[in-house]
């Protein structure tokens, strides 16, 4: 089995536990966003029995490469049950988030310089930080895992039932944990985590959007600094392994902390508890700046 990304690498393991080893595509610290296959790549994509990826709003160089494989490829994106966001979207019908603006009634907080991955109506394609859509997706590869290896089907079905209990206790201790947190301001520079708060009752305050190959201008870091003085003491959040240039510039001398989310995993094990390690981590990294205001 191959996976894209860190994170359905991490659920498939929950699967495979005591069977296999699931394999991933891209390496650490690689966004999905903006990957360039190596060969080596392209002939794993082209060779592996099972694939599973998130779909074209994500992994926007998988497709040319998926058209040359004559085994089934899964877009977890568009398996039925999954509970799907797009940008723009807010947490509630009837919660439409102020936004913040300069004083010439210029968006600030949530300005970006748009990518046509995160344009307003896109699909918001970071879906595996909803536990709910863990388990569909789970539920789906013990599914083609069970057909493709019927000596171990009873394994594969039995590890999703252990994962899907742990995903139930998960979300209890993520609702317990994150519940104080509500109205708490926090920004952030990538516009990843809003299944994640939408599941948890949080919303970030703004975000600041800069591509990392142009500096935004005087006046746009000026607005920007406006907004995070407004908020008082507040956490900004960068995503590892790299931290935006612009961190230091936008906060320095404010009361500010810089701290960071993981929603890829990174660094984690790639064992049984992976996924619920990375929800715990995201939850350990609000909570400790957060409940520090």
């Amino acid at each position: 089995m191959l996976t894209s990304i860190k994170p359905l690498q991490l659920i498939a393991a929950a699967v495979q536990d005591g069977v296999g080893s699931p394999a991933v595509l891209l390496p650490p610290g690689a966004s999905p966003h903006h990957y360039a296959l190596r060969p080596s790549d392209v002939r794993r994509v082209r060779d592996v029995a099972l694939l599973y990826w998130i779909g074209p709003d994500l992994e926007s160089f998988l497709p040319r490469v998926l058209a040359g494989r004559s085994q089934p490829s899964v877009a977890v994106q568009d398996l039925p049950g999954m509970h799907l966001r797009h940008f723009g979207d807010s947490h509630a019908e009837d919660d439409d988030h102020d936004q913040a603006h300069d004083e010439h009634g210029q968006e600030v907080a949530d300005e970006h310089e748009h990518d046509q991955a995160h344009r307003p109506g896109a699909l918001d394609a970071h879906l595996w930080l909803l536990p709910a859509n863990a388990r569909v997706i789970a539920t789906r590869m013990a599914a083609d895992l069970s057909g493709a290896d019927p000596a171990n089907a009873a394994r594969y079905q039995a590890n999703l039932a252990a994962f899907g209990a742990r995903l139930e206790a998960l979300d209890q201790r993520l609702q317990a944990r994150l519940g104080g947190l509500a109205g708490k301001p926090y920004f952030v520079f990538h516009e990843a985590y809003d299944y994640f708060e939408a599941a948890y009752g949080l919303q970030h305050a703004g975000v600041f959007s800069v591509a990392s190959e142009v500096q935004p201008g005087a006046r746009h870091v000026a607005a920007m600094r406006t907004r995070l003085q407004q908020a008082g003491p507040a956490c900004v959040f960068s995503e590892p392994p790299l931290r935006p240039r612009l961190a230091e510039t936008l906060t320095a001398g404010l009361p500010v902390t810089l701290a960071e989310l993981d929603t890829m995993g990174g660094a984690l094990a790639v064992d049984g508890n992976g996924y619920e390690t990375l929800l715990d981590n995201l939850a350990n990294g609000l909570v400790e700046c957060l409940g520090a205001l």
